[in-house]
């Protein structure tokens, strides 16, 4: 059942990829949490040029070993990085977004603006880096795609910084860099 959710975390053009990436996967690792599905259910499906995506809100396995990630090609690295921008330890999601790296295919900008919706400050700051003026458009687009996918990862970047950040560094929500990005997005797509 793991596979079959994670296959439908994908498009369908890239069904062959995701397999040879999904059969990599140490589906089998045992964490803390008794009976613990090791693939979350979806926050919400997804629209992504017609197609109905269904990413898993969190994943609890282990990474694959290195020698193992050598030997996929680069789509199939895209697609392992993207699946761990779910795992449950924010260390892992970042190192993977910094190996994603800026990326102007469409399909991994779901994964992408998730992040936004998220506790890890340091998450942010990588984040910031890997959205630019090549790829916004993407974010813009996939937001007026999925209005209420972009509002619920804004109230959960709103709310983080509430619990988080607003009585430290960040006293104000528009010093706050998660709503610097958010805002970044919805005006680029106002050109």
């Amino acid at each position: 059942m793991n596979k079959e959710t994670l296959l439908n975390a994908f498009p369908k053009t890239l069904q062959s990829d995701v397999m040879a990436v999904l059969e990599i996967l140490p589906l089998n690792s045992v964490y803390p949490i008794d009976d613990c599905n090791m693939v979350s259910d979806p926050i919400q499906a997804i629209r992504l040029d017609e197609e109905e995506l269904f990413i898993p809100y969190r994943v609890y396995f282990d990474e694959p070993a290195s020698m193992i990630v050598a030997r996929l090609t680069g789509i199939q690295k895209t697609i392992l990085n993207c699946i761990y921008l779910r795992h449950y330890d924010g260390f892992v999601r970042q190192k993977h977004l910094e190996a994603l790296g800026e990326r102007n295919e469409y399909w991994t900008v779901p994964y992408l603006l998730q992040l936004l919706g998220e506790y890890v400050f340091e998450i942010l700051e990588v984040l910031d880096k890997v959205i630019t003026e090549k790829n916004i458009k993407n974010f813009s687009r996939l937001t007026k795609e999925n209005p209420k996918f972009w509002q619920r990862t804004e109230d959960r970047m709103v709310s983080y910084w509430d619990v988080y950040y607003r009585w430290g560094r960040f006293h104000k929500l528009q010093d706050y860099l998660g709503m610097q990005i958010a805002d970044r997005i919805r005006n680029a797509g106002v050109l």
